[in-house]
């Protein structure tokens, strides 16, 4: 390395260094690793910021978010819309398939109103995966927020696959066109 800091060129990796090469070709004195990049205004701005954010407050946006969700369910009535009302589903509109999540909305909102049977016949897997994904929100919110320590489930990345396998099998067979599989189509 040169006196101005830059490399230096020259034939070898320990060339124009003084005291030539270190060990593996490195240049003498190597201590490995990437420098540390001084952080410009933004990156400082957030770091303080986040060190000043109580932890209850990611778990409340995520509630936020999922309230302004079942809120739109329940204003929206996604029974009696009609099919072309917006907001509408891209691919159906361009391919006339239901895509993975087609009905989801409408099961949600069975749920809310407590007709199960109804929701499952709108997206089965939605509601079949409805309870693990609210344990799973409130053993993280709990634990984030108050140091709760609930019984975690344990789902590995097989069990991932395989649920998204199935759920993939279940979006394809819901588009066949004969029977048994017309009964699927939302």
């Amino acid at each position: 390395m040169g006196p101005d800091g830059a490399w230096s060129g020259g034939a070898g990796p320990g060339a124009g260094v003084p005291g030539g090469a270190g060990p593996g070709g490195w240049p003498a004195g190597y201590q490995g690793g990437y420098p540390v990049a001084e952080s410009d205004r933004l990156t400082r701005f957030v770091a303080r910021l986040y060190d000043r954010t109580p932890r209850w407050v990611v778990p409340l946006a995520a509630l936020g978010c999922v309230a302004a969700g079942v809120g739109y369910t329940l204003l929206s009535d996604p029974t009696r819309s009609a099919p072309d009302a917006l907001p509408s589903c891209l691919l159906k509109m361009t391919t006339g398939l239901d895509c993975p999540g087609c009905g989801g909305t409408r099961a949600l909102w069975y749920v809310l109103h407590a007709d199960l049977p109804a929701a499952a016949r709108h997206h089965f897997l939605f509601v079949f995966a409805l309870p693990f994904l609210a344990y799973f929100f409130v053993a993280w919110a709990g634990k984030q927020a108050f140091g709760w320590r609930l019984p975690e489930l344990r789902v590995g990345p097989k069990m991932v696959g395989a649920f998204l396998a199935v759920w993939m099998a279940f979006s394809v067979a819901r588009n066949l066109p004969w029977p048994p599989f017309t009964t699927l189509y939302v």
